[in-house]
């Protein structure tokens, strides 16, 4: 089994009278590839917000390599090597796809590498996820495909150890669903641990070395993408009794 990346213990939270997750528990290993599925309202969002450092828990525990992370700021996190992508991708519109790119990588980079020619290692991200003939474009012009590419580009750009993909897919054709796919293969077959939260269910099964199910704001099941497709929780929080 690999080493343990990072670690969410028994996380709680609650919009005022409202309870959106309910001691959640999970894992992520050393260069996995982990699913996270439920129907809308499951508590997907908020729990990677939480483990991000968007929301703050109301409960439990994170730790991120060998760092308790539960109180520390999303910039702190991120420089730790947590980075997403958002569902809704909103670059700079008036800036091209390569400053886009510069902007994430100037703000993350540890204050010794700031004087490294960020220009290059942004056209080598856009280079790995094929967009370096779009790099002087201005990014209003990108296709929706191209949007979700340079969301995914600007999460690299933090050069994370954990990179949280947030429904990278939605509204792709099935040949676009292949591109982003062999992109995120990519990035893991390099070595880093990605976490899926997608709706789209052959991306999820076909990506995920384990999965994860949220309903209601608690986990209801764990395994691996068989283990998943046969179990009746599972069915049960999808298709109702």
């Amino acid at each position: 089994m690999a080493a343990t990346l990072l670690e969410v213990q028994h996380v709680t939270k609650r919009f005022g009278g409202f309870q959106a997750l309910t001691d959640v528990s999970l894992q992520v290993h050393q260069g996995e590839c982990l699913g996270l599925i439920g129907p809308n309202g499951s508590g997907k969002t908020t729990l990677i917000n939480c483990i991000s450092g968007v929301l703050r828990t109301d409960g439990g525990r994170m730790r991120f390599h060998d760092t308790d992370i539960t109180t520390l700021a999303a910039y702190q996190r991120t420089r730790l090597g947590i980075a997403r992508s958002f569902q809704i991708p909103k670059p700079f519109t008036s800036m091209t796809v390569l400053e886009n790119l510069c902007i994430p990588l100037a703000y993350t980079a540890p204050i010794q590498d700031r004087g490294a020619d960020m220009t290059a290692e942004a056209m080598a991200i856009l280079q790995r996820i094929g967009l370096e003939a779009k790099a002087h474009m201005r990014s209003a012009h990108l296709t929706l495909i191209e949007l979700r590419k340079l969301e995914l580009a600007r999460a690299m750009a933090a050069r994370p150890r954990l990179l949280i993909s947030d429904e990278a897919m939605a509204g792709l054709s099935s040949a676009e669903v292949d591109e982003i796919l062999a992109i995120l293969t990519a990035l893991n077959e390099r070595g880093m641990s990605i976490v899926m939260i997608e709706h789209i269910m052959r991306a999820v099964m076909r990506f995920s070395h384990r999965i994860v199910v949220l309903d209601a704001g608690r986990t209801i099941a764990e395994g691996t993408p068989e283990e998943i497709l046969h179990n009746t929780a599972v069915e049960k929080a999808y298709f109702g009794e």
